[in-house]
């Protein structure tokens, strides 16, 4: 029980981390992008550069940060369901069924392989 809560909270401080990592990266960059409209004095064509230059870095770094994030959070519910379970026995039926139990359906065979 301790190992996760242990997990749990590296979790939140990778995450916390990691948030703050990222949104301390886009306010450097959109500053240096301010810095460098206001330092160019109205060339349009070099402020466009600029401005496209630094929305594509944030917008990467944002897309990037919560990729990793999500891929991350399905590994490890993955790893926590493969874990085995410890199963419970099986209740007994209260009263018996009038009807009978249909019988289980046999699990699909993979298709046979074609050779070329």
């Amino acid at each position: 029980m301790a190992r996760v809560i242990q997990d749990t909270e590296l979790e939140k401080d990778r995450a916390r981390y990691g948030l703050l990592a990222v949104v301390v990266s886009i306010l450097a960059i959109s500053g240096v992008a301010i810095f460098g409209v206001w330092r160019l004095d109205g060339d349009k064509a070099v402020i466009v550069g600029v401005l496209t230059a630094a929305f594509t870095a944030v917008s990467s770094m944002t897309t990037a940060y919560l990729g990793i994030k999500a891929v991350s959070n399905t590994a490890q519910s993955m790893a926590r369901g493969s874990r085995p379970r410890q199963e419970s026995a099986p209740a007994a039926p209260s009263a018996p069924s009038a009807t009978p139990e249909p019988a289980p359906a046999a699990s699909p065979e993979p298709p046979t392989q074609r050779t070329p």
